[in-house]
């Protein structure tokens, strides 16, 4: 079992990052529209919120105690992107990083279902000192162990996944598989995927580097036939994610 494992929330907002900030989580992936497109671009305005959120300096270090990683996907649906979308997620990467984000969360494809290389290789010199984190798209590949070697040589700090499965707690095989080949590539394996807080023992338990979720609510709040039917909107709920923190705090130190 890992000595320590990261949290990452996913949040949308700078009440999340507070948050997040409240109940010990390491890092916060930033997004927009999470539950009806899986994630995409936040704003620059509401980067700028969030780091502002998330900027509390403890007093025995400058750095921030909240990282702030911001997703750059330009729109929901799959991974092979246009040469304008890629120049697109270029620009993203680098006004993220000018912004002050500590890392940015990116994935490419080939038509072929491989790691897009070229691309990839793009997006992590544009993120210069910048952490980078290859999403979910790892999920699709059908080689994810090869994908892995490749990632790592590209310079990607870690790997969101959910071992391929709809959920992480489905897909913890593959999990333990990627674990143990990151070992010889010094490359985090984090996960991610419908995660609760009672998977976390069983997730921690093959190893992972991090755990993933959004604990998120959805308020109803209805906005009538031009503002997305009643579908309401989501926010990161205070007691899943202190109910998470708790139990991956647990599972650690037990």
């Amino acid at each position: 079992m890992p000595p320590r494992v990261a949290l990452e929330l996913a949040v949308q907002d700078p009440a999340g990052a507070v948050i997040a900030a409240d109940v010990g989580a390491r890092r916060v992936e930033l997004c927009s529209a999470l539950g009806a497109t899986g994630g995409i671009t936040p704003s620059a305005a509401l980067l700028e919120a969030v780091i502002d959120a998330a900027a509390v300096v403890p007093s025995s270090d400058s750095a921030p105690i909240l990282e702030v990683h911001v997703l750059v996907r330009p729109r929901p649906g799959g991974f092979v992107y246009s040469p304008a979308e890629h120049e697109l997620m270029l620009r993203e990467v680098v006004l993220a990083v000018d912004a002050g984000a500590d890392g940015v969360v990116v994935g490419a494809l080939t038509p072929s279902g491989t790691v897009d290389v070229a691309r990839t290789r793009d997006l992590v010199s544009a993120a210069e000192d910048a952490e980078v984190t290859f999403h979910r798209a790892l999920d699709v590949v059908p080689d994810p162990l090869a994908a892995l070697d490749v990632l790592a040589e590209l310079g990607v700090a870690r790997v969101l996944t959910s071992g391929g499965a709809a959920r992480a707690a489905d897909g913890l095989d593959r999990l333990a598989a990627l674990v143990e080949r990151s070992a010889e590539l010094g490359i985090e394996i984090m996960a991610g995927g419908g995660v609760t807080a009672a998977d976390i023992p069983a997730l921690v338990g093959v190893g992972v580097d991090a755990v993933h979720l959004s604990a998120r609510r959805t308020v109803a709040d209805a906005g009538g036939p031009g503002g997305g039917g009643d579908t309401g909107y989501e926010v990161t709920d205070q007691t899943l994610a202190e109910a998470a923190a708790g139990a991956l705090r647990t599972t650690v130190e037990s």
